[in-house]
C-alpha cells in the first residue's frame, strides 16, 4: 500500500512539474516552483482583470460614445465615435441593428485606439416602422449592456 501511495505521490509531482515548467528534482523544490507560478498567474489575472475593468469602467463612468443618426430615403446612417476602444462594442452594436431589422449595407469601422463606425442601415421590408430616435437608442443602449 505504501509503494503504491509513493508511486502516485512521484508520478503527481512529476506532473506538477511538467505543467509548471519546473526543472528542479526534488519534492521541496517542486513545490516552491508551483507556488511561484500560481502566484504568476494570479498576478496575470489580476492585470487582465484591471484591464477589463478599466475598459468597462470608461463606459459606466458616462464616458459614452458619441451616437448620431441621420434619415436616409430607405433606412439611416450611423456614427458612433468613441474615444477609447472597448472589446465587443461592435459585435454589441451589430446585434443592436439585427434586434431592429435593420440590414447594414454600407460600413466603416476603425477599432484601434479609438472607436468609430459608419454604418448605412437599410430598413428591412417588415420593418416600417422605425425612425432615427429608435435606432439611436438601441445603439446606446446595446453599447451600456456591453457588461
Amino acid at each position: 500500500m505504501d509503494s503504491r501511495r509513493r508511486r502516485n505521490m512521484q508520478r503527481r509531482l512529476q506532473e506538477l512539474r511538467r505543467v509548471t515548467n519546473s526543472s528542479a528534482v526534488n519534492k521541496a523544490s517542486i513545490i516552491v516552483d508551483a507556488t511561484r507560478y500560481i502566484e504568476e498567474l494570479k498576478q496575470k489575472v489580476d492585470g487582465l482583470n484591471s484591464e477589463l475593468g478599466t475598459a468597462e469602467s470608461s463606459i459606466s463612468q458616462g464616458e459614452l460614445p458619441m451616437v448620431t443618426v441621420e434619415t436616409l430615403e430607405r433606412g439611416f446612417l450611423i456614427n458612433v465615435f468613441s474615444e477609447r476602444n472597448c472589446p465587443g462594442m461592435l459585435a454589441a452594436i451589430l446585434d443592436a441593428f439585427e434586434e431592429l431589422g435593420l440590414d447594414v449595407l454600407d460600413a466603416r469601422v476603425s477599432c484601434e485606439d479609438t472607436f468609430q463606425l459608419e454604418a448605412v442601415g437599410g430598413e428591412s421590408e417588415e420593418n416600417e416602422s422605425i425612425d432615427a430616435q429608435v435606432v439611436k437608442q438601441a445603439v446606446m443602449q446595446a453599447i451600456q449592456n456591453m457588461d
